[in-house]
């Protein structure tokens, strides 16, 4: 590296800390508040609203609340350093997992703080967009295109929260740091444990960034790193995780007359109904009478990618392929369109779209997205993602700063958690690991996303990991291995 581009970055990084301490002209407040959830009865939980600054541009504006659980470990003899758990998406709730918090095995030595994000469903503002599903449903029902009433429900929502007060600029991961900071200022914490699932992965990383001194551990599972642009890698993504499915399919299957060669078969089928058009006598819940659904490729592969995303399914997806590959569609295009049907509005869309196009998709290319489809064709057209760039057209809001979109160097332990069969964050991991020396990665085998906060054994992992954040993990090579 010349002299000139060390003494550029020193300059950014001087600007970004700069403008960090700018922003701290203000205090953060604690209001109780009723709880959303309630732990079990052998755990006592507190409940509160934070409240920050909208934008923290603007300290003396609009201030926001936001809701956290903390959960209390019964262990008089607790450690001080509590677990702060915030969910992915983004625009996933984080506080109903205190129901379960008592079968988590580190809370009998810590306790447990469940911090809902700006925007999300317990927060106030929530940013709904809810009018969304049912434009979707409208399309499905008058066979109209869906990408266009997609975007105009988008454009409504906007409207709506601006003309509400909301600044929809005020949105993103950098802001979010900011609130979990916050939030540990507020309560006195002098150490604490971070973990984060998917989205809140990266959000996890971009406190690490910005307020690394009061952090103990990190744990990661199955995180979406901010420095990377997923809409470039997705149809990548997906496509390793079909092929863990075929690879075990040629290894363990005894009926190869059934099951032999599912890969070449899926490959063929999917690339040859190209642009094909299905159509589904539906009748939806609540009518009298039936109508007919226009579906095509991307739905079925929309279909057995949600089954790529739970666990249970998992080993049903080569008898999935099989069965739409021989036409026997109509079963599964049902239960998928009463899903479709049945969604509410209780998604935090706003919060998603100003998250999502200020971060990822203000800075994907749109020609490496395009490629996927030729390298994939069986793929192609496939809508991964509700949030796209005509979309992101519609929603208008600014870019983050450009130090969001590059890596986050750090010595302090990390657990980095991934399933072999994941069809979202299957790789970033080793990313990663490069630029944080004391992280550790686990892969969970025949998993899918998430695998460390939604199994018995990631539960046990995580529980030694949190006593011993430096001290090597161990995997029994079964369920999981480290490497």
């Amino acid at each position: 590296m010349t002299t000139r581009n060390i003494l550029a970055l020193l300059f950014l990084v001087f600007a970004w800390q700069f403008s960090l301490g700018q922003k701290q002209n203000y205090t953060p407040r604690i209001e109780p508040c009723a709880c959303a959830f309630k732990a079990d009865s052998s755990h006592k939980e507190r409940c509160a609203y934070l409240i920050v600054p909208e934008n923290r541009n603007k300290p003396n504006g609009k201030t926001i609340k936001l809701p956290f659980i903390i959960v209390e470990s019964n262990n008089p003899n607790k450690h001080k350093d509590p677990v702060l758990y915030t969910a992915g998406g983004p625009g996933g709730s984080s506080l109903h997992g205190v129901m379960f918090i008592h079968r988590r095995q580190f809370v009998q030595d810590r306790d447990y703080i469940a911090f809902e994000q700006r925007g999300t469903t317990y927060a106030l503002p929530t940013l709904s967009c809810n009018g969304m599903s049912e434009a979707i449903k409208e399309a499905y029902r008058k066979s109209l295109p869906l990408d266009s009433m997609v975007n105009e429900a988008a454009k409504k929502c906007r409207k709506e929260l601006v003309a509400s007060g909301v600044d929809l600029d005020a949105y993103n991961t950098i802001e979010n740091a900011a609130d979990i900071e916050d939030l540990r200022r507020a309560l006195n914490i002098d150490s604490i444990n971070l973990v984060g699932i998917s989205y809140s992965g990266g959000l996890m990383m971009t406190v690490m960034r910005n307020f690394p001194q009061h952090i103990r551990s990190v744990t990661l599972d199955s995180p979406l790193p901010g420095f990377v642009n997923y809409e470039e890698d997705a149809l990548f993504n997906i496509n390793q995780a079909f092929e863990r499915i075929f690879s075990n399919c040629d290894r363990d299957s005894t009926d190869k007359a059934l099951y032999g060669h599912m890969k070449t078969r899926f490959q063929q089928y999917f690339t040859s109904i190209g642009n094909k058009v299905f159509t589904l006598r539906y009748l939806e819940k609540g009518t009298k009478d039936s109508i007919t659904i226009k579906y095509r490729r991307s739905e079925l592969l929309d279909f057995l990618v949600d089954m790529l995303q739970d666990n249970s399914s998992l080993k049903k997806v080569p008898y999935f392929i099989n069965q739409l590959i021989a036409g026997n569609q109509k079963q599964y295009m049902t239960d998928y369109f009463n899903w479709t049907f049945s969604a509410g509005n209780t998604n935090t869309l706003g919060m998603r779209f100003s998250m999502y196009c200020s971060e990822q998709i203000a800075y994907a290319d749109r020609a490496l997205i395009d490629k996927q489809n030729e390298i994939f064709p069986y793929l192609a057209g496939y809508r991964f993602n509700n949030v796209d760039h005509p979309l992101c057209d519609c929603w208008k809001v600014k870019p983050v700063d450009k130090i969001a979109k590059t890596p986050v160097y750090s010595n302090i332990p990390v657990l980095l958690s991934a399933g072999d069969t994941d069809p979202y964050c299957p790789f970033y991991n080793d990313i990663i690991h490069h630029v944080m020396p004391n992280s550790q990665r686990l892969m969970f085998i025949d998993k899918s996303h998430g695998p460390l906060l939604n199994t018995r054994y990631g539960d046990e992992i995580l529980a030694k990991f949190l006593a011993e954040p430096m001290a090597k993990v161990v995997a029994n090579g079964k369920d999981a291995y480290t490497y």
